[in-house]
């Protein structure tokens, strides 16, 4: 069984309204040292196999149809 995890962000330069309102609830809170949020998703995922390359091609291959829009996020993904 192969462990991975698959973190998706926006790029830079996209808008980001929930890590906005993250970054102003934290302020409200008393977090005033926070000068920037950004906000993504973790999926953590299994695949059977013991193919680390093939399981990483695979992600990947996920990323690109489905886990990420690629137009406005990046990816990175982590085999284990």
């Amino acid at each position: 069984m192969i462990k991975a995890r698959v973190t998706v962000t926006l790029k830079t330069g996209v808008l980001d309204p929930q890590g906005k309102a993250i970054e102003h609830a934290l302020a409200g809170l008393g977090f005033g040292g926070v000068g920037s949020v950004r906000q993504g998703k973790v999926f953590d995922i299994e695949i059977n196999g013991a193919d680390k390359a093939r399981a990483e091609a695979d992600l990947k291959a996920m990323c690109d149809s489905l886990l990420a829009n690629t137009v406005i996020e990046n990816y990175t993904v982590s085999v284990s």
